[in-house]
């Protein structure tokens, strides 16, 4: 089922989940346990993030630098098989612009397609050092709207070349908003104009990047339906489980953590942080959801323990 129509045909708001792939060259059956230990709480859909090549250098012994290429998470449409196929649960692979050119984007769109996975997120994704080559007429999507606009080209029966009774896609897509503004944006009214140009694009529904305050989320939705954003827009959550997350998350994220939460965290003892996060996840989402969100997007890690905590309560209001 498409990401919209469960959210058209829901009671109540949804919980959703994200995971990430494993490393190269571990076992897939980590994430599995994820997967499954999510399942009895009924998740419409789980998304998989993707991770383009990165670039690594290495001093040899004789002075020269070598520079290597490689991605360290593969495996995200393999995942998404085994999660829409082994579990029966709707699984939304993410699509990157970066590190990846158009027509690897239509080859993945291509495989997902024959897979029966319908869902997909487009990001423009982290620049990782990575150029890919480009022949004349092709090259790579440079913003998420680009992206979007590919996807919605071949829903239209439109390939990167011109063939005889191509076959059309029908893939929702989903993009990634921003409740505090995104890093590159030079304000926040900018970065919301820019959203609308993803959704104008075709763009089906928004998924918020976390944050810890809902003020920013209710403000953001307001300021998006003032320019016209009518898809649904999901706040995403993430669970704070270490002390360690107040710095590592403002630094990689750009999000804000409110002096409530982080005097909290500071004054807990180690091991009582993730009750502390727990119980901030859970009031959070259940304000959201008093405020009319459509659902819960929790972003997971390594272990979907906190995430359960945080969805045993919540199953009697969604």
């Amino acid at each position: 089922m498409r990401v919209t129509e469960h959210y058209e045909r829901a009671d109540g708001p949804l919980l959703s989940y994200e995971i990430i792939p494993p490393k190269r060259g571990t076992s897939v059956g980590h994430v599995l346990e994820i997967v499954e230990a999510l399942a009895p709480y009924g998740p419409p859909f789980i998304d998989v993030t993707s991770h383009s090549a990165e670039a690594d250098y290495e001093e040899m012994a004789d002075g020269t630098v070598r520079r290597r290429v490689k991605r360290k998470r593969p495996g995200t449409l393999g995942i998404c098989a085994a999660i829409q196929h082994r579990f029966g649960i709707d699984a939304v692979p993410h699509i990157l612009c970066r590190g990846f050119t158009q027509e690897e984007t239509e080859d993945a769109l291509i495989e997902l397609n024959y897979l029966g996975i319908h869902n997909v997120l487009a990001v423009r994704g982290d620049d990782k050092g990575v150029m890919k080559l480009e022949r004349p007429g092709r090259g790579r999507n440079e913003y998420a709207a680009d992206l979007v606009a590919q996807v919605q080209a071949m829903n239209a029966g439109r390939y990167l070349a011109d063939l005889l009774d191509a076959a059309p896609t029908d893939f929702c897509v989903g993009v990634g908003g921003y409740p505090e503004k995104h890093v590159d944006a030079p304000n926040r009214t900018w970065d919301v104009l820019h959203l609308k140009r993803k959704v104008d694009a075709g763009a089906d529904y928004v998924v918020t990047q976390m944050f810890f305050d809902n003020g920013h989320y209710l403000d953001f939705v307001e300021r998006c339906r003032d320019v016209g954003i009518s898809v649904p827009i999901v706040p995403g959550i993430k669970i704070l489980t270490t002390k360690r997350h107040l710095q590592t998350l403002p630094r990689t994220f750009y999000t804000e953590i409110p002096e409530a939460l982080a005097a909290e965290v500071e004054e807990a003892a180690d091991e009582r942080v993730a009750d502390v996060g727990v119980e901030w996840a859970r009031r959070q989402a259940e304000e959201l959801m008093e405020a009319g969100a459509p659902g819960i997007h929790f972003y997971i890690m390594s272990t979907a323990e906190h995430a359960v905590r945080v969805a045993e309560p919540l199953r009697k209001l969604a």
